[in-house]
């Protein structure tokens, strides 16, 4: 069944023709200019309240205001478990391997900045959310509707998620398990997918309550054990961490070419797989932001910007020096999680890639179900349909699963990017639009802290005119 989807087929290269110009000429510019308008409009946000950010994360951790209540730790670590996943092993590795050890640094780059991004968009996914019967709902599509006040475009944008990340990201998260598994235990890519398919299906069908929870369990255990091993890599080979760094700046401008692509290959590869990983500016995160309870939209906007830190500055490095230390990008044909396997079985030895399959499990799983909820927000926009509903999890939690598992690593990453690539135009074009009110709220947030309040709110009427828009902040909740 695999050559049905083989990876020189008709319809990936011409997937990947597409691919090559929209990144090429669209979105690498646009990503980097938008990010560099929020970070010079918010006064760089980022750097500057990372203090606050973990105060914040600290503080909705420990609280538990009912049994169906989204806490912003719970809203995190949902859109930690979609970040954190196949883009972390499986993307880093290929970046390196097509583009070089300096894909590396545009990847920090697109982090860096592209965390305003995420900031701006988680915020504004709060400002217009809407109350459900069990929680609040919002994201792009809702605040390109009642923001922008663009009907046709805001379908089109919760048609082009819910096939970004109910499909196409599916796939991809299944076919890196499934190569993984086949890898370090020699179980059949298809027997693997049935299995997964299952597991998905059992979460899916619970509902954002139970996806939050398995998150804020899954997402703390796989980040830690998979950081703590790489820290213990990085000290048995804490001599090379200096050459490592040199490789990567070296590499980042061009200069000494050792993995081959020039420097056009070197930041495509680092931004694509940057933004793969951290979704910054994507428009994915605000949809699972917006379900957070908080008492004022910039409280999630902060901690939304700190998840973007944590999987490419944190995570995302730890594979790539892992990599990179290794040397084996530079002489093996193999990418994707294969290359980052064997990196680790130079490290390590025989358990190297048994632990990445066991770590791309959890990675990958818990993005799988993190993923879904972005489509099934995003089905609601378009109809309340309990059968809708159900369709999209079987799809999503069976069919996509299964084609992920038998389709080429090639095809499944490559429709991956191009549906990256549509919804991200859509959503940086709705938050340049409505960029001033997240300015607007961070110096309302700001001057409430200055003025000795701890924990800032917000109501409506701050913001008058567009108040009648803005249907959740009649009474601040916090």
């Amino acid at each position: 069944m695999t050559e049905m989807f083989s990876a020189d087929g008709w319809l990936n290269t011409s997937i990947v023709t597409f691919n090559d110009f929209l990144w090429s000429y669209v979105l690498v510019a646009a990503l980097i200019s938008c990010a560099l308008w929020f970070t010079w409009k918010t006064h760089f946000v980022q750097f500057r309240m990372v203090g606050e950010m973990i105060r914040l994360l600290g503080e909705s951790a420990g609280k538990a205001d009912g049994e169906k209540h989204v806490s912003s730790f719970q809203a995190f670590a949902v859109s930690i478990a979609s970040r954190v996943g196949t883009g972390n092993l499986a993307g880093v590795a290929s970046a390196i391997a097509i583009g070089g050890p300096g894909a590396v640094f545009w990847m920090w780059v697109i982090a860096l900045l592209g965390s305003a991004s995420a900031f701006v968009e988680s915020t504004l996914a709060q400002l217009y959310k809407r109350k459900e019967k069990d929680s609040f709902i919002g994201g792009p599509a809702y605040y390109i509707l009642h923001g922008m006040h663009s009907k046709w475009m805001s379908k089109l944008f919760a048609v082009l998620i819910t096939m970004t990340f109910c499909m196409a990201y599916i796939s991809v998260q299944s076919n890196t398990i499934c190569g993984a598994m086949q890898e370090a235990f020699h179980v059949d890519s298809t027997w693997m997918g049935m299995i997964l398919a299952l597991l998905s299906l059992s979460i899916i069908f619970g509902g954002i309550q139970r996806i939050a929870k398995v998150s804020s369990v899954l997402v703390p255990v796989m980040a830690v054990g998979y950081v703590l091993l790489a820290v213990v890599i990085i000290v048995m080979n804490i001599r090379l961490i200096p050459h490592v760094f040199s490789l990567i700046i070296e590499n980042a401008f061009g200069l000494g070419q050792i993995a081959g692509g020039g420097l056009g290959a070197t930041m495509m590869n680092g931004i694509k797989r940057g933004l793969f990983s951290n979704e910054a500016g994507e428009g994915s995160a605000p949809n699972i932001a917006a379900t957070a309870s908080t008492s004022h939209p910039v409280k999630q906007g902060l901690i939304q910007a700190l998840g973007v830190f944590t999987d490419t500055l944190l995570v995302c490095s730890c594979t790539a020096f892992i990599i990179i230390i290794s040397g084996v990008y530079s002489s093996s044909s193999e990418s994707g999680i294969l290359l980052t396997q064997a990196a680790l079985e130079s490290e390590v030895g025989s358990v190297g890639p048994i632990f990445v399959a066991v770590a791309i499990f959890l990675f990958a799983f818990s993005s799988i179900i993190g993923n879904y909820y972005y489509g099934e927000t995003n089905v609601r926009f378009f109809t309340k349909s309990r059968s809708a509903i159900v369709i999209l999890r079987v799809i999503t939690g069976g069919v996509m699963v299964m084609f992920g598992a038998v389709a080429s690593l090639d095809l499944v990453w490559s429709i991956g990017d191009l549906f990256m690539g549509l919804i991200t135009i859509c959503n940086l074009i709705a938050i340049l639009t409505l960029g001033k009110q997240a300015f607007r709220l961070l110096e309302d947030y700001q001057r409430q802290k200055r003025a000795g309040i701890k924990s800032p709110v917000f109501h409506r009427d701050l913001m008058p005119d567009i108040a009648d828009e803005i249907k959740c902040w009649d009474t601040p909740i916090g």
